[in-house]
Order: C-alpha cells, then sequence, then structure tokens
C-alpha cells in the first residue's frame, strides 16, 4: 500500500448521474455507479482508491436514481455490518452494530439533476468544490491502480488549469495526441491507434469554472470543455502505464467481478 499523505481537505467529485444506456441490465434497476464488484458498488471501490491515498473528502454528483446512492450511504454502516435490532426498544440503542466497517469519508450527495451532461454537473456542484483552489474529478464507473497522490503532485507542479490521466487500455475512448505532457488535441471517441486514452482520473484548477465550464445542461466535459483545454494548452497528461478499466457493458461488469473474485483485482491496492 502507497505511503498516505494528508490530502483531507481536497475534495475529491464522483460524477455518478448519468443513465448508463449501454448497460441497462444493471441500471434500469439501479445506477450504474451502484452495481456490484463483489460485495460492494463499484463507487465504494473508487472511494477506496482515493482514500488509500489519504483523500477522504468526496462529492457525489447524483442525477439518475440518486437516492440509491444517498440511501447506501445514510445506511452504511447498517448495510456493511451485523447489527441485531431489539424491537423492544425504542431511540438509539434499538440497534447494535457488530464489526469493524467504517470508512473515514465525508460524503456530500448533490442533486445535480436528472438529464444534465458531465460539464453541468460539475457546474452545479461549483460551492462545494472551488475553495481548495484545485479538486480531483472522476467518473463512477472506472477504476484503476493509479498513483492519485503523484497525479496531484504532477498537476501542482505544471501550473496549468487541467490535468487528466492517459492510460493505454483497448477500447473505445477519448483518444490523446500527446506532445512530450501537453495534450495538444482531444478526441472524443476515435478509432484506437494505440495513443494514450482518457481514463478519466482529473485534476482541475478552480479556474476551470469560470474560464471553461457553465450552467449549459448539454455542457459535456469531454467535448468543447476539454477540446478547449487542450487547443489553449492549458490540458496536461499523466501517464498511466499500469491497470486501468472501464464498466460500460455488461461484458465489462463480468471482467471485473471475475478478477474480484479470483484475487486477481490490480485496483486493489488497500488491505
Amino acid at each position: 500500500m502507497p505511503a498516505v499523505p494528508y490530502f483531507d481537505r481536497m475534495k475529491v467529485a464522483i460524477l455518478c448521474g448519468g443513465r448508463g444506456t449501454r448497460f441497462r441490465e444493471v441500471s434500469d434497476v439501479i445506477p450504474k455507479p451502484m452495481a456490484p464488484i463483489g460485495p460492494r458498488p463499484i463507487l465504494w471501490h473508487i472511494m477506496k482508491i482515493y482514500s488509500t491515498h489519504g483523500f477522504n473528502d468526496f462529492v457525489l454528483l447524483l442525477g439518475y436514481k440518486g437516492d440509491y446512492i444517498r440511501n447506501f450511504f445514510l445506511n452504511f454502516a447498517a448495510i456493511t455490518n451485523d447489527i441485531t435490532i431489539d424491537m423492544a426498544r425504542n431511540g438509539t440503542d434499538r440497534v447494535t452494530f457488530h464489526g469493524q466497517s467504517a470508512e473515514p469519508w465525508r460524503i456530500t450527495c448533490v442533486d445535480t439533476g436528472e438529464d444534465a451532461m458531465t460539464g453541468a454537473r460539475l457546474w452545479r456542484a461549483r460551492k462545494y468544490l472551488e475553495s481548495e483552489g484545485m479538486f480531483c474529478v472522476t467518473y463512477g464507473d472506472g477504476v484503476a491502480d493509479v498513483n492519485v497522490s503523484a497525479l496531484v503532485e504532477f498537476h501542482k507542479s505544471h501550473g496549468k488549469t487541467g490535468t487528466l490521466t492517459g492510460a493505454r487500455p483497448p477500447g473505445r475512448f477519448g483518444e490523446l495526441s500527446v506532445e512530450d505532457c501537453r495534450v495538444a488535441k482531444f478526441n472524443e471517441k476515435p478509432e484506437f491507434s494505440g495513443n494514450y486514452l482518457n481514463s478519466g482520473f482529473f485534476v482541475f484548477n478552480s479556474s476551470v469554472f469560470d474560464r471553461y465550464l457553465g450552467d449549459r445542461e448539454d455542457l459535456t466535459l469531454e467535448r468543447e470543455p476539454l477540446q478547449r483545454m487542450a487547443l489553449e494548452g492549458e490540458l496536461m497528461i499523466y501517464k498511466h502505464d499500469g491497470y486501468w478499466h472501464h464498466m460500460d457493458t455488461p461484458y465489462e461488469f463480468e471482467l471485473l467481478n471475475h478478477a474480484w473474485k479470483t484475487g486477481r483485482a490490480p485496483w486493489k491496492i488497500w488491505k
């Protein structure tokens, strides 16, 4: 497990509001971030990755079926521990929790709208994100063994508006044209040619709100904002040559669960 620096004050925004239209077997019932990998939702796994590096202040950008996510964390202790319920009693001593399942997390749930796109969701959570001068962002459906603390240090070192993490998985994601460590061009879902791909795990300065975002419901982070940042020389890449996997289809869901069940889950960097 990596050494844990102190990053408790820095916010981590997780995009949890999409409809998961390519994953309807699950998303018609629950939001995709609640799809289980082993005994816990993929959202929990993502939060554990950040928490292992000392990031414990999360802002969940909710939309479609957001109440499922709220209720999971409101009832986290009851869901993740054995409990005894004394029906003859009332009040707080009615329930006894058995076990040690707890996390050092502070979680803010923000309703960013049923149909808002990713850029609009970030804008609508602005008041929760900008206080520390920079913040992390990731998607609620991808896991990796990214060194998040090194990613943040890299972002702080170059002084540009944004950093995204590039990976080299197979598949169909936003491909990056890279010059040194600057993203020269951002292409949304081209044919894969072996270059780094956008795997999420972003860091942004708070100036991103006034320069690139706005409260337009169809504003998609991966289109106009990131493309403009790249063209203006304000988007850098943190190159990640380790593991990353997105969960966009039932097949990918099965792959991640197989990795977890067989004890070969590279994103599990915690004990």
